[in-house]
């Protein structure tokens, strides 16, 4: 449950979304899609690579990543202006990296623009995929498109810790006999202390590991081929 202020619940009066609020409240960003246009792309994620929309699942409104829609390498629509908006005058150096992720779908959140040390989480859902189901988070993304990526997999039954630098992808580490069955909800969450990182899927710790260097830059979803996934409630809590 979330206790709002009076002048909180003003703002949810005069129309502003629950997503928009929660990004505003202090040290906890909470996003839901209730205020989200059914089959559109969603407003508080920036598109970078794949179809994202927003889609339903009975009344309830969530984000959607369809791989099957998706052909390698097609950035989202109006990238060049969402790249000005995530990085302003460095956009350029962001978008000349762009070819690299040609074959990861992912869409990055407008704040916080600099996550260090907290956690971050979401639900999921694997619908469909022949080659891969795959949703993770996406953090430490600089301005010359290297990131780190925590994700699960419905085909795979793994969790792992994965980096991209200079265009090329690397494993970081790799957890085996991570049950995670397709066409059910699961809960993804990473925390960050310092230079370790903690993984966890459905409440159960399964990965830690100790990075180089602190982690700095933006975060949001990534995902990966023909992966068509459910996603929601995606939390970011900052230290």
């Amino acid at each position: 449950m979330i206790r709002m202020s009076f002048s909180i619940l003003k703002l949810l009066v005069a129309g502003w979304s629950l997503a928009a609020l929660c990004a505003q409240a202090g040290d906890t960003t909470w996003i839901h899609f209730e205020n989200e246009t059914v089959g559109a792309e969603p407003k508080i994620f920036k598109a970078v690579v794949g179809n994202w929309s927003i889609g339903l699942e009975g009344k309830n409104r969530l984000l959607v990543v369809d791989g099957t829609r998706w052909a390698e390498g097609q950035p989202a629509a109006g990238l060049a202006d969402k790249a000005k908006t995530l990085y302003g005058a460095r956009y350029a150096e962001f978008l000349d990296n762009i070819n690299a992720y040609a074959y990861f779908p992912f869409a990055v959140l407008e704040s916080p623009t600099d996550f260090r040390d907290g956690a971050i989480s979401f639900r999921f859902k694997g619908l469909t995929g022949r080659v891969d189901q795959a949703a993770g988070i996406l953090f430490n993304l600089k301005e010359n498109g290297d990131y780190f990526t925590l994700r699960a997999n419905c085909l795979e039954d793994n969790l792992v810790l994965w980096k991209v630098e200079k265009g090329q992808r690397s494993k970081v580490k790799w957890i085996r006999k991570v049950r995670t069955p397709s066409e059910i909800w699961h809960d993804l969450k990473m925390e960050i202390d310092g230079t370790t990182v903690k993984g966890y899927l459905d409440g159960v710790l399964y990965l830690e590991h100790k990075l180089s260097e602190p982690v700095t830059g933006r975060v949001g979803l990534w995902t990966k081929a023909d992966s068509h996934m459910w996603i929601d409630d995606f939390r970011v809590v900052r230290k």
